[in-house]
């Protein structure tokens, strides 16, 4: 089991390198990147929903089914990602605005992805760590305090700008704005920094390889992204954005 678990791991960081690549010459068509090109579309409150909800549904299965669910620093690492994923499933798609639409492609291709991180991060929590590694003397760990609250400043950061994002628009108003505040005063794509940061607190409080995969993943799947909406930005509104100087994910870097 571990040597397959292994193998899973080293598979993920690979086609994270490829999909990094891939989505430099290729957008993921949602959002203000949204293409037809994806295919049919649902609602952006329907399609969140349905590429979130599964991979909290699978992590309290495997926690539940874990003769580790009682113990406190398994627990600890299961409250914190599933209160990123309860927030992004059952709460951030009905605070969504306007009419916006996401492909069925994409929704598939979430969905897939989340149930292979839920193994990831469930499987070596719940199942395959060492015996004894995460006793409740971890939650004294350097590891765990700065993770914790490396993965706090995130999942803040990511909550604070999806809301300047929701509030730049009045009912109706379908166009652009160049959102402001927050970690925006840095970066394009404020929300995804904090996506990251998030993810990079839990490999480092979790101190494991299934929770940098993730990491690495998100940076791919997110990076390339936030260039191209970068680059939107700057078709749009030229000049007025290009003085601001933001980077694109990563402040003063990239």
């Amino acid at each position: 089991m571990q040597q397959a678990f292994n193998i899973l791991l080293i598979v993920m960081a690979v086609l994270a390198v490829v999909v990094f690549i891939a989505l430099f010459f290729v957008d993921a068509g949602y959002g203000m990147l949204l293409n037809r090109k994806w295919g049919k579309t649902v609602s952006n409150k329907v399609g969140w929903f349905v590429m979130e909800s599964p991979v909290f549904l699978l992590m309290t299965v495997l926690w539940l089914m874990s003769d580790r669910r009682f113990e406190a620093a398994p627990l600890c690492f299961l409250f914190l990602f599933q209160l990123h994923y309860f927030q992004r499933a059952f709460i951030f798609p009905f605070l969504l605005k306007g009419r916006g639409r996401m492909p069925l492609a994409i929704i598939a291709m979430g969905i897939l992805f989340n149930m292979v991180n839920a193994v990831m991060q469930g499987g070596w929590i719940f199942y395959l760590a060492p015996e004894g590694l995460y006793t409740s003397a971890w939650l004294k760990t350097p590891q765990f305090i700065v993770g914790t609250a490396v993965f706090i400043a995130g999942m803040v950061i990511n909550l604070r700008s999806d809301r300047i994002i929701r509030h730049l628009r009045r009912p109706g108003d379908t166009r652009h704005y160049i959102p402001y505040g927050g970690m925006f005063r840095w970066v394009s794509s404020a929300n995804y920094f904090g996506e990251f940061v998030e993810w990079v607190g839990f490999a480092v409080l979790t101190w494991s390889w299934s929770g940098a995969v993730f990491a690495l993943w998100t940076f791919a799947n997110l990076a390339p992204r936030a260039v191209s909406l970068r680059k939107r930005y700057e078709a749009e509104f030229g000049d007025e954005f290009r003085r601001l100087g933001r980077k694109s994910i990563l402040p003063f870097i990239f």
